[in-house]
């Protein structure tokens, strides 16, 4: 298995180098076939001759390591093969030159091979990069604080191809509240980035001008609706079919109780820890709506609204499903509310970087899904003084 592409500059120019696979370096072992090879040989009649490590070296040095070590490889092993071949005269010239010829043949397919893995590498991480800025340019970092909450947001694509995800969240100060949408768009590419660019315009103007969460997302349902029938969510076969699962929340402000108001349109529900730890409630609605996109599929109420209380200190977790169908090894879905229970954690960044560290070690970093997360929280109370 090639390490991941590293960019590497020197001399004015980018390069790709392999970097360490499994924590150890990349010339371990193409250095332990080699000595292994040198050893044997020593050790075998002098009638006798193995070269498969030899010709093993410096292909597994492309695979892992940069050119110049994969040359370095190919020199050292047929130097070596030509030493043991010549020593006490081992076998016949005819033979020597043979066995050195595939030696020699082998190493420069190996110092190929590394060059257009290396390509293959560049014009990928490039591919990448391409994606990431056009991931930023479409779902730009959300404040860090408006009022007294404090916020914090991650994102996490499940594969180092091209892809570009359709997970989105977004969150504006509006008249009626902190108001944010959390979101998964069906699909991935170019046409899922058009889809959330859709979500993300309707949500910010009809967050602003409707009083109500609920005519928020009949808002953003119906610009969905507008643009599937100019085009929007067309595959391959000229089919229309496609929706977004979405959570709205609005929290309230202002000098009285404040609440956190819920909206579900398919999506899993967000979580609220207390203040100080304790039990975490899944604010679930009485009555999700249908995604969004396939409203007109239901009977045009989408859905209740969800309400609760939030106090100083209390933490809101909202998330797109990569989170809960993280899977283990025995294919055992992740589930964060045993390891937020009775947790306390000092802001929003605090709690969404320990929970991405709980989904690594679960998934042992092979995660099948895209992932988002938003995380909002109310200032605490200060200590009373004097």
């Amino acid at each position: 298995m090639r390490g991941e592409g590293q960019r590497e500059t020197g001399g004015g120019r980018e390069r790709f180098r392999a970097v360490p696979v499994l924590g150890r370096p990349p010339w371990l072992l193409p250095l332990l076939l080699l000595l292994t090879g040198l050893f044997t040989n020593l050790l075998t009649p002098p009638n006798v001759l193995i070269e498969a490590t030899f010709s093993a070296a410096p292909l597994i040095a492309a695979a892992l390591w940069t050119f110049r070590g994969t040359v370095a490889t190919a020199v050292a092993s047929a130097l070596t093969s030509c030493v043991l071949l010549l020593w006490a005269d081992r076998v016949p010239a005819m033979e020597t030159t043979l066995r050195l010829s595939t030696t020699v043949t082998v190493g420069l397919l190996a110092v190929a091979v590394n060059r257009v893995v290396e390509r293959s590498d560049t014009r990928a991480a490039t591919a990448r990069g391409i994606a990431e800025a056009v991931q930023l340019a479409v779902l730009p970092a959300p404040p860090d604080r408006i009022g007294d909450l404090r916020i914090a947001a991650r994102y996490e694509t499940a594969h180092l191809d091209t892809r570009i995800g359709g997970d989105l969240y977004c969150v504006q100060r509006t008249p009626y509240g902190i108001r944010a949408l959390v979101g998964d768009v069906r699909g991935s590419g170019l046409g899922a980035v058009t889809v959330v660019t859709v979500v993300l315009g309707a949500f910010r103007e009809a967050a602003g001008t409707e009083p109500e969460l609920s005519d928020v997302a009949d808002r953003v349902e119906r610009s969905l609706e507008r643009e599937r029938e100019r085009g929007l969510w067309r595959d391959d076969e000229g089919n229309r079919e496609g929706f977004v699962t979405a959570v709205l929340v609005e929290v309230s402000e202002g000098d009285g109780p404040r609440e956190v108001r819920v909206v579900n349109r398919g999506h899993p529900p967000p979580l609220l820890l207390p203040p100080g730890g304790g039990s975490v409630r899944a604010l679930e609605p009485d009555a999700y709506g249908l995604p969004l996109g396939l409203g007109r599929l239901g009977d045009g109420t989408g859905g209740s609204v969800a309400v609760a209380p939030f106090p100083p200190g209390a933490l809101l977790l909202v998330h797109t499903d990569g989170l809960t169908e993280a899977r283990d090894a025995a294919g055992a879905f992740y589930d964060p509310v045993p390891w937020l229970r009775g947790r306390r954690f000092p802001g929003p960044d605090a709690l969404l970087d320990g929970l991405l560290a709980e989904v690594h070690a679960h998934t042992a970093g092979g995660q099948d899904d895209d992932m988002a997360l938003l995380a909002v929280m109310r200032d605490p109370d200060p200590p009373p003084t004097g």
